[in-house]
């Protein structure tokens, strides 16, 4: 009899704590995402860039861009993730047109 009533004490015990422990869990805050939008310009900016740098046409501007693009994807700001991955995007097309330009040799 002893045995059963410090197994059901122990029981209960188990099942209290176990409650307290749920609730505690459902709390998580939920991290804030980025637009599709923004997710997309990021990603464009992306490859844009890495292009450009094979072609040894990155500007350092396109590259700054690009980071701090990357760094405001990481807390969620998809405002400033859209103006600078198109800022980088953009430098890095023309860093890539000014490949075909006349070589400044030419001139001198």
């Amino acid at each position: 009899m002893n045995k059963l009533i410090i197994a059901l004490v122990g029981a209960s015990i188990m099942a209290i704590g176990g409650c307290a422990s749920t609730e505690q869990m459902a709390v998580a805050p939920t991290a804030p995402a980025l637009s599709a939008e923004a997710q997309t310009a990021l990603t464009q900016a992306q490859a844009d860039v890495a292009s450009a740098k094979k072609q040894n046409a990155l500007w350092t501007s396109a590259e700054s861009d690009l980071k701090a693009a990357e760094a405001a994807a990481k807390t969620a700001d998809s405002a400033t993730v859209i103006q600078k991955s198109k800022k980088a995007s953009d430098e890095a097309m023309l860093g890539i047109a000014q490949l075909k330009l006349p070589s400044t040799d030419q001139f001198k």
